[in-house]
This record gives C-alpha cells, structure tokens and sequence, in this order.
C-alpha cells in the first residue's frame, strides 16, 4: 500500500528497547520525528524553504500501537501521509512498517498536527504558499476512506 506514501526507513536502537523487548511507546515517538525531520527540514531547506528547519512544533499527536516493534537491527519502513492542510497547520500521518518491506506488517499509525512556529515573535504564524505547495507535491494526500 506505498502507493500516496512519502516513504523513509528509520533505524532503532537497542536503547529503545523497554524492559519487554520491544519499542518503548516514548521511543517510537522520537522514531516518527527521525522520519518526518529529513523532508521537512533537509528537502524542504534544498527548496529553499528553510522556514520549515526555523520552527515547526507538534501541536497534538496520536499512536496506534497494533503490535510490538523488536529491535533486531532492521530499520523499520515508515509511510507519510497529508492528512490535513489548514492556513497555519497540517496534519501527517504515519504508517510504520515491522520492517524495511512494504509487506511486512504495518505495525503502528499515527500522526501528528504541525504548526509552523515563528522563534523570534514566539508565536506561530501562518504557511506560505510555497510551503504549502510544498506539502501537496512532497506528501501525497491520505485516502479519504
């Protein structure tokens, strides 16, 4: 199901291991940043949307656990969606694979509400219509169903 995915790989570590063998809930939440960083700051930024890097906050998140994640030093698939696109935030959401395949189980949704955030004024502000345009080319919108 990669087809409307932005897909990245993302590697555990052994210190995200809790005490069962598997990914701590906190640890998985640092993997879903680890995946999301490399397009909004690193492909963005080469776009020369650098206002992405300068701040962006997570303003909500969700995870679904539907199984546990071992840490057997594979990395692990992870499909990003648009979920939604307002005036001064969007929403991703993510769909991490048990593995590096696409056939390997999806073992975690989640997402996260973004909001551009502006440091210097400490307050956020509104997207631009390049970052937009951005959002809608780079992450293809989630299915509806």
């Amino acid at each position: 199901m990669s087809t409307g995915e932005y897909i990245t790989h993302v590697q555990p570590r052994w210190s995200d291991m809790d005490v069962f063998g598997h990914i701590n809930h906190a640890r998985m939440v640092t993997l879903l940043e680890e995946a999301r960083v490399p397009l909004l700051f690193d492909d963005a930024t080469a776009q020369g949307l650098g206002e992405f890097a300068k701040g962006t906050v997570v303003a909500e998140l969700g995870v679904e656990f539907k199984a546990p994640v071992i840490v057997d030093g594979k990395q692990l698939r992870v499909g990003i969606t648009l979920s939604r696109l307002r005036q001064a935030s969007f929403t991703l959401a993510y769909r991490v694979h048990n593995g590096p395949s696409e056939s390997d189980p999806v073992a975690v949704t989640a997402w996260t509400l973004l909001a551009p955030y502006d440091i210097g004024a400490a307050r956020p502000r509104r997207l631009g219509a390049q970052e937009r345009a951005f959002l809608t080319e780079h992450i293809p919108e989630a299915d509806s169903a």
